[in-house]
């Protein structure tokens, strides 16, 4: 009942800048959190963010200072702004959403160049 849709990703050099987004549609009456996952080549899939419903925010220790997570109810859209960013951090970023379930984005792509 929800769909999430990612944007953003791409190709940048390390110490630059992105922001991705991921729009909702759908059921989302329920929804009590959302937040990005990533998943580097030969890694599980790690919590990078999340923020609440109420506005509180949670983030893992190596994007602490680095990234930030924002929503924008009106347009049902959260984003991620990435900045300083390191090659380490490549990896394909998955939106997600929780709620009675939990709903997953596509992924987009982020790579980051030495």
């Amino acid at each position: 009942q929800v769909q999430l849709v990612e944007s953003g990703g791409g190709l940048v050099q390390a110490g630059g800048s992105l922001r991705l987004s991921c729009t909702a549609s759908g059921s989302i009456f329920g929804i009590t959190s959302m937040g990005w996952y990533r998943q580097a080549p030969g890694k599980q899939r790690e919590l990078v963010a999340t923020v609440t419903s109420g506005g509180s925010t949670n983030y893992a220790s190596p994007v602490k200072g680095r990234f930030t997570i924002s929503r924008d109810n009106a347009k049902n859209t959260v984003y991620l702004q990435m900045v300083s960013l390191q090659p380490e951090d490549t990896a394909v970023y998955y939106c997600i959403a929780r709620g009675w379930n939990t709903y997953w984005g596509q992924g987009t792509q982020v790579t980051v160049s030495s």
